[in-house]
């Protein structure tokens, strides 16, 4: 979301409408979006992860731009967010005497895994590590992952293999992480065995 307007000196805010008061504003505004607009039954996530105005202390930037994500389970939800996003950010800019402009991009769609080759896979990892190594009924998350387009074309399931041990513990995204090359067996072998299964006569 941008919110240009003309700038003006730190002293003189009457000669400019101050886009950091509109940013501001508007990130608390965005936070409306999930605890008033979306169902309490559905899930959603809006997040400003950035916040951008000016360079010097003593001027009133002539922009400002929020950046951030979105997430929800579903398509219908995530147009919601959208809508009701765009329509905060322009009320909000216009409420100042400003402008906003929006630019929401879908990057990725729900994962939706297909609850036969959810089953399937499962079943191979039990084979692998044993049952009881095998977590199921995980609470769902909204992390986001492109193959959720993948899933739209062809039945398929996403999951996860753990690569945690007493050395390795950070999680991904965090600059600590390192991955544990120990697990790379378990990922081929899981692989190996899904198409020893549907192969299989």
């Amino acid at each position: 979301m941008d919110i240009p307007r003309p700038c003006a000196h730190g002293a003189h805010p009457d000669h400019s409408v101050d886009p950091v008061v509109v940013a501001a504003q508007l990130v608390t505004a965005l936070q409306s979006v999930v605890s008033r607009n979306v169902r309490p039954t559905e899930a959603a996530v809006v997040s400003v992860t950035r916040v951008q105005a000016g360079d010097a202390y003593n001027v009133i930037p002539a922009s400002g731009r929020l950046s951030g994500t979105a997430r929800s389970f579903s398509t219908k939800v995530m147009e919601l967010v959208e809508t009701r996003m765009t329509e905060l950010a322009h009320a909000v800019a216009a409420g100042f005497g400003a402008t906003a402009e929006v630019d929401f991009r879908t990057v990725f769609h729900p994962v939706v895994n297909d609850a036969a080759a959810a089953l399937g896979a499962g079943e191979g990892c039990d084979e692998l590590v044993g049952e009881t190594r095998v977590r199921r009924g995980l609470p769902a998350a909204m992390g986001s992952e492109d193959f959720s387009f993948m899933l739209e074309e062809v039945p398929g399931c996403y999951l996860l293999i753990g690569n945690a041990d007493g050395t390795h513990q950070r999680p991904v995204h965090n600059p600590g992480y390192d991955f544990n090359d120990a697990a790379l067996p378990y990922g081929a072998s899981f692989f190996a065995r899904v198409v020893e299964k549907q192969l299989a006569p």
